[in-house]
C-alpha cells in the first residue's frame, strides 16, 4: 500500500465515527467521497438544508451561523472538528468558510452502510460478546445509522422550558411575562417558588408567587432552574424493566449536578446554576439509548451489557441531543467529554466541562465506584479550576465543608 495512502488512512481515522471503520473500509470511503475546497467567505452549506451529506473539515476554519445570528468557529484539527460539521439535518446552522477550507464530503447512506458492517469495538460491548454481543452490535449500528441520518426519535425540550427560554430571550420581556409562561405549569411553578425559599436563594422574606420568585432569582437563574426542574420528565421509559436504569441515571445525574453547583461556586467564576444544569445533562445521551433498548430484549435483560452499550453511545448521542435543543456549545462539550478524564479544552480559563469532569470523578469516588478511575493529579481539570492549586485533598475538603449545600441542591432536584 503506498505511503500516501497509509497517511490518508491515519488522517481519516482522526474523525468520528470514521475511527470505527477498518482500513479497507476507509479506502473505500475515501474513493467514494468528494474533496471540495472553499475560499474565505464562501457558503459551504445552508441552514435548513437536507442534502444527506456529511462534511469533514480537513483544513482551514469555518464559521457556523445560527438562526438567531449567533456564530461559532471551528478550526480543522480541533476537538470540535472531529465530528462532521453541522451534521444534524435539516441543518441548524449555515456553514461559511472563514479561511481557505478543504472538506471530505461523504453521503450519509454510504457511511451508514459501512458502519453497519464495521467490527464490534474492541472495548466496551465487545467484552461481553459471549452473552448478547450480536444484539449489542445490532443496537450500536442501528443507533449510529439512525442518529447520523436524523431518523432517530430524540426527545424534545419540555414545553415549559422551551417557552421560558423564548420569553427570556426577548429583550422586552418583563417579570410578569415570564411568570405567566411558567404559571401554565403548576408543578414547575411550585418547584420554582420552593427553590426561591430554600437556603440557597432565600431572602429576608419568603416569596409566595411565581412573579416574586422571578424578580428575586433574576431572568437567567429563573431560566436555568425551570430547565432543571422540567428535565425530570425526560428520564422515563415505557418498560418497567428499563425504568430502573432510568431512575439510577437520574439519581447519578442529580448528584453530579449538585457537586457541579458547589464546585463552580467555590473555585470558579462560572455561574453555579449553569454548572448545575450542565451536571444534570452530562449523561443525557443515555436516555434515548435506554428507550431504544426497549426493542432489543437481550440488551436490556443483561444489566452489564446495557451499561456498556450506554457508555459506548451516550457521548455522541448526548452531544447531538443538546445541539438539537439549541444548547450552547459549552453544554455540548460537557455531554461529549464528561467522562474523558484526560480532556483539556483549548481555552485557558476554566470551562463547564472542567467542573463536570471533576464532579463526576468525585461522585464515582463517593459511590465507592473506584474501578479504573485515574489518579487525581493526572486529570487536567484539577489544575485548571481557579487559582487555588486544587488537589485531591483540597477539593474533598471543599465538598465536605459544603455538604449541607450539596444536600440542599439534591433536595431541590428531588422535589416532586
Amino acid at each position: 500500500m503506498p505511503a500516501e495512502e497509509l497517511l490518508s488512512i491515519r488522517r481519516l481515522r482522526e474523525f468520528q465515527p470514521l475511527d470505527r471503520l477498518t482500513d479497507d473500509q476507509l479506502i473505500l470511503l475515501a474513493s467514494r467521497g468528494e474533496h471540495r475546497r472553499h475560499g474565505p467567505g464562501q457558503r459551504v452549506a445552508e441552514r435548513g438544508g437536507q442534502d444527506g451529506l456529511d462534511y469533514f473539515l480537513l483544513a482551514g476554519e469555518v464559521e457556523l451561523e445560527a438562526a438567531d445570528g449567533r456564530t461559532n468557529s471551528i478550526v480543522a484539527g480541533s476537538d470540535k472538528a472531529r465530528m462532521p460539521i453541522a451534521r444534524l439535518q435539516p441543518r441548524m446552522y449555515s456553514v461559511i468558510a472563514a479561511r481557505p477550507c478543504e472538506f471530505l464530503i461523504i453521503e450519509q447512506d454510504v457511511l451508514n452502510q459501512l458502519l453497519r458492517a464495521a467490527p464490534v469495538p474492541e472495548e466496551g460491548v465487545a467484552e461481553v460478546a459471549d452473552h448478547g454481543g450480536d444484539e449489542a452490535h445490532d443496537l450500536l449500528m442501528e443507533f449510529y445509522a439512525e442518529l447520523r441520518s436524523n431518523k432517530l426519535a430524540l426527545p424534545s425540550v419540555p414545553d415549559v422550558a422551551w417557552k421560558v427560554r423564548r420569553a427570556t430571550d426577548r429583550e422586552d420581556s418583563t417579570a410578569d411575562d415570564i411568570a405567566r409562561v411558567i404559571s401554565v405549569d403548576p408543578s414547575i411553578s411550585a418547584k420554582l417558588v420552593r427553590a426561591c425559599n430554600s437556603p440557597l436563594y432565600r431572602g429576608f422574606n419568603d416569596v409566595r408567587t411565581v412573579r416574586d420568585a422571578v424578580v428575586r432569582l433574576g431572568t437567567k437563574t429563573t431560566r436555568q432552574l425551570v430547565t432543571v426542574f422540567s428535565m425530570r420528565e425526560i428520564f422515563k421509559t415505557q418498560r418497567p424493566e428499563l425504568q430502573t436504569a432510568m431512575e439510577l441515571l437520574w439519581v447519578r445525574s442529580r448528584e453530579v449536578a449538585a457537586l457541579s453547583w458547589v464546585l463552580a461556586d467555590a473555585v470558579t467564576n462560572l455561574d453555579p446554576e449553569e454548572a448545575l444544569l450542565a451536571g444534570l445533562l452530562h449523561d443525557i445521551g443515555a436516555v434515548p439509548v435506554i428507550v431504544q433498548a426497549e426493542h432489543h430484549v437481550n440488551v436490556f435483560a443483561d444489566k452489564t451489557l446495557l451499561e456498556r452499550v450506554i457508555d459506548e453511545l451516550k457521548p455522541d448521542t448526548g452531544a447531538a441531543l443538546l445541539e438539537r435543543w439549541e444548547f450552547p456549545e459549552s453544554f455540548v462539550t460537557v455531554a461529549r467529554h464528561a467522562q474523558d478524564w484526560s480532556y483539556q479544552p483549548s481555552q485557558e480559563e476554566p470551562q463547564l466541562v472542567d467542573v463536570v469532569i471533576l464532579a463526576k470523578l468525585h461522585a464515582l469516588i463517593r459511590d465507592r465506584n473506584n474501578r479504573q478511575l485515574p489518579r487525581f493529579e493526572s486529570v487536567p481539570a484539577y489544575s485548571r479550576l481557579g487559582e487555588l492549586e486544587l488537589s485531591a485533598s483540597r477539593s474533598l475538603q471543599i465538598l465536605n465543608r459544603a455538604q449541607e449545600r450539596v444536600d440542599e441542591v439534591q433536595r431541590l432536584l428531588s422535589i416532586h
